[in-house]
């Protein structure tokens, strides 16, 4: 079996799984994993390499993309800047995406797309399904959390999928 075919049927079937689990028993209405961000997760374990560091920077990355942006979700709804008006948004979002990059000088954090994906997955999150005053939240409401728990899933699966291929493709 080619590589390829190898790698699209072990993505497949993992796929499946993993759909299979966060839309149903880690999904529901107080979901525990989400499977749009596993999925990222997935694909950013791939786009990083592929391999154990792939694992550790997908996983560091996002988490940490995801916690910069609670802390501009927090910053926004709390009101703190709310004497800068309509510019009070766009200062937190510029100064948080400033951290997001500029920490790219250490290893873990290295791949600044991974660092986006975890912010914009949790700003995403928060902004559609009206939880991002949940932020500080010390349970599954908060979608840090949320987010984080999905990027550690979803970069596990990237990983099993690319040693099944491995073996498929032998």
């Amino acid at each position: 079996m080619s590589k390829l075919t190898a790698l699209a049927l072990s993505i497949a079937v993992l796929g499946g799984v993993w759909a299979f689990l966060a839309l149903g028993p880690l999904g529901g209405a107080a979901p525990i994993a989400l499977v749009w961000v596993g999925f990222i997760a997935w694909g950013c374990y791939f786009h990083t390499g592929g391999d154990n560091a792939a694992l550790q920077k997908t996983i560091a990355g996002m988490s940490f993309g995801a916690v910069i942006a609670g802390i501009a979700l927090y910053l926004v709804s709390s009101g703190m800047l709310a004497a800068l008006g309509a510019l009070a948004a766009p200062v937190i979002i510029a100064v948080t995406v400033f951290v997001l990059v500029i920490v790219a000088g250490i290893n873990l954090l290295s791949v600044v797309p991974a660092n986006v994906y975890g912010y914009a997955a949790t700003a995403g999150l928060a902004l559609t399904a009206g939880t991002a005053a949940n932020s500080t939240a010390m349970n599954l409401t908060n979608p840090v959390l949320l987010v984080i728990v999905s990027t550690i899933i979803g970069a596990i699966f990237g990983m099993l999928s690319g040693k099944l291929a491995g073996m498929l493709g032998k």
